[in-house]
């Protein structure tokens, strides 16, 4: 079993990570709030993480808050030298399911500080712009990472939640090598963005990969993949997004080592075309 079975995609044509990934929101406690119930289980999923092939985890300054960070730099540090960061900043907390945007470029670099510091690292590998703040010209948020970049701080730039306007408005202003928008086998909204992103090389995140709906119903087309292939219904809605895209990077998170191991066996399983095609027209 490794994450290796997925392939690799190269962020801004240069550094490459293995495309099932690992995220780090769901070692926080409830809400994404404070620390989890069992420090010691989060610990050993990062460090099992890297021992399946995981090299790319994306986590945010907002996770806990600072929680995930602090989790990653305690089971990870040193890091390997194929290990990729990604980390956010841009949403604040003020509790437990609270987020409020906050893009103000003074800010936006003491989080990018901040994050140095947490993680432990010279250089932030991917740092994303969690989300746009209406209130702040996008030019000044993305203004802001580009100066952080083009003093060593960060390496590349990425977005969240974004369209495909956004993206390029924020092109116009720094080379842009990732996005991460929610995008699942119930939830494509974003597709137009993944068909932009597919075609210019542009990584795509998307995060709440395992939303499957009621494909997992009894009779559902997921279920009955699924135990034609004896998995898993979230392998298979893993395996479903690794196929649509080569830009696809699935960050599935988890706080269970078993459930961790579940998701990775998602990298070994090829869909057919019609199998392929069954999902995609399932909903």
């Amino acid at each position: 079993m490794s994450a290796a079975g997925s392939g690799t995609f190269q962020l801004g044509g240069e550094l490459p990570v293995v495309r099932l990934g690992y995220g780090t929101m769901q070692l926080t406690g409830e809400g994404v709030w404070g620390w989890p119930d069992d420090r010691d289980e989060a610990i050993k999923v990062l460090r099992r993480s890297v021992e399946l092939g995981v090299t790319f985890f994306d986590t945010a300054d907002s996770y806990g808050p600072e929680v995930a960070e602090d989790l990653l730099r305690e089971a990870l540090h040193p890091y390997g030298d194929d290990v990729v960061i990604a980390t956010k900043a841009g949403l604040t907390r003020q509790g437990p399911g609270v987020w409020t945007p906050v893009g103000r470029p003074a800010y936006l670099r003491q989080q990018a500080e901040l994050s140095l510091r947490r993680l432990d690292v010279e250089r932030i590998d991917l740092f994303q712009l969690h989300r746009i703040d209406p209130d702040v010209p996008l030019e000044d948020q993305v203004g802001e990472l580009k100066a952080l970049q083009d003093e060593g701080k960060i390496r590349f730039i990425g977005l969240s939640e974004v369209d495909v306007d956004q993206l390029q408005q924020a092109q116009a202003v720094a080379s842009i090598v990732s996005v991460q928008n929610m995008f699942n086998l119930s939830s494509r909204d974003a597709e137009p963005l993944l068909d932009h992103c597919t075609e210019h090389g542009i990584g795509f995140i998307p995060w709440f990969p395992l939303a499957t709906g009621g494909l997992v119903k009894d009779g559902g087309p997921l279920k009955e993949l699924a135990e034609q292939h004896d998995a898993t219904p979230s392998q298979l809605a893993l395996a479903w997004l690794l196929r649509r895209s080569p830009v696809m990077l699935p960050i599935p998170g988890t706080s269970s080592v078993a459930h961790l191991e579940d998701n990775i066996g998602a990298a070994d399983i090829e869909l057919t075309d019609d199998e392929f095609d069954a999902l995609t027209n399932a909903v």
